[in-house]
């Protein structure tokens, strides 16, 4: 099954909704990129790589923008020429759909 996350926006999710685990994170992991690792189940880990600082540091400002826009907000690691992304909804402390339409939204920003 294909997803199409981009026709998606993050909402905001009460706290005890449940996180997706197992099974149902497959599809979702499908529908991103192949930077994106799902970490024990908690969150998604992106790296990316870049020739230069000013290129990491550019992604970093952009995907900043992008989480502004969708009121989702990541933990973004910047070093030289690597930026590291790591989501996860922190109301239900794991992942939601919203995660991952965060990183789809990432990925097609890149392309």
């Amino acid at each position: 099954m294909s997803m199409d996350l981009l026709s998606r926006h993050c909402q905001p999710l009460p706290e005890g909704s449940p996180t997706l685990k197992g099974e149902a994170l497959q599809n979702y992991i499908d529908a991103v990129g192949d930077h994106w690792e799902v970490v024990d189940e908690h969150h998604l880990l992106g790296k990316f790589e870049f020739e230069d600082f000013m290129g990491a540091l550019e992604f970093t400002n952009q995907v900043g923008k992008i989480a502004e826009d969708e009121g989702h907000h990541p933990e973004i690691t910047l070093t030289w020429g690597k930026a590291s992304v790591k989501i996860w909804t922190h109301s239900i402390d794991g992942l939601s759909e919203n995660d991952f339409i965060l990183a789809a939204r990432i990925d097609a920003a890149q392309n």
